[in-house]
């Protein structure tokens, strides 16, 4: 059973098939109408189900649009239509849909809900989004990269801001493909540290540096996340503004980057907040390439977990 949970659950050679896997398919797409088919229909036949306890505008439609260019459908359900796991548990939820879809992407709040999906369903599972991790988001980065620069393996990422599930499948990336990562932003917010010592104990670099300034020396790469989530109480978004105003990425900051370094946001972004608009539009932004790219790296992933 090929479940994508995390992309440290997953072999090194499975990732670097998959990431190859989307260079491919969005090469064949060259200049082709975005509503037709691709040539190969790998999901054809199959129906995937895309469960959304938590809203989403990238995740929902690169998921739907990936489905059917390769030839399959979907059912895509929320938390209210499912009340997942308040009145049914999770566990006969995954069973049922097991009998009547092939393929279950979850996007949601508590790791546990994937993880007991992953568990009971009779068929693949993909982690959307989980308060944890978004290793969905982090393939369609290390493809951007790639696109742009070559190789990752062997390059410096740094990222600026809150530790959060991006940064942490971010940190599960830097252990498989070979990169070192530094992480600048307050210690209250540091990254977990079980995900540190795992990518260290792969032999890469994970440091964690307090100046912004001194962290993006030398860096390839800068990315960045918003400060605050949607759900997060006024209170909140004042306290977290105050401790990563310090970690905002401007020119300043990416002047001490390479001169060829890129910038990465997963959007949505709370422009001149975490970044200011003169980055996100600037020459080292590839932010919508990394946006496009969701759509390609998921069909990857897909087609993996299916074997297709």
């Amino acid at each position: 059973m090929n479940h994508f949970l995390d992309i440290n659950k997953t072999s090194q050679s499975d990732l670097r098939a998959m990431i190859d896997n989307a260079r491919a398919m969005k090469d064949s797409r060259n200049g082709r109408p975005k509503g037709t088919p691709d040539d190969d229909q790998p999901l054809a036949g199959h129906m995937v189900a895309l469960i959304f306890e938590k809203p989403s505008t990238r995740t929902r439609v690169s998921f739907d649009v990936g489905v059917r260019q390769m030839g399959g459908q979907t059912m895509v359900l929320s938390g209210a239509d499912m009340q997942l796991g308040h009145g049914e548990t999770i566990a006969d939820t995954a069973r049922v849909l097991s009998r009547y879809v092939d393929l279950i992407m979850i996007r949601t709040f508590e790791e546990q809900t994937l993880l007991e999906m992953a568990e009971y369903a009779s068929v693949p599972v993909i982690n959307g989004l989980t308060d944890r991790t978004h290793p969905c988001q982090i393939m369609a980065d290390i493809l951007t990269f790639e696109e742009h620069r070559g190789p990752i393996a062997g390059k410096k990422v740094v990222w600026s801001g809150d530790g959060n599930n991006v940064c942490a499948s971010f940190i599960h990336a830097a252990g498989q493909f070979g990169f070192d990562l530094t992480f600048t932003g307050p210690e209250t917010l540091d990254p977990e540290k079980l995900f540190v010592e795992e990518a260290r104990a792969k032999g890469v670099n994970i440091n964690i540096e307090r100046d912004p300034m001194k962290a993006v020396d030398g860096a390839d790469l800068v990315v960045t996340d918003t400060w605050v989530s949607m759900h997060d109480p006024q209170s909140a978004r004042e306290r977290r503004h105050n401790q990563l105003r310090g970690y905002q990425v401007n020119a300043a900051l990416m002047d001490r980057a390479k001169p060829d370094a890129l910038f990465m946001h997963c959007l949505p972004a709370h422009r001149d907040d975490e970044a200011t608009s003169e980055v996100m539009d600037g020459p080292h932004s590839v932010i919508f390439d990394e946006a496009e790219n969701r759509l390609h790296a998921q069909k990857a992933i897909m087609r993996w977990c299916l074997g297709a």
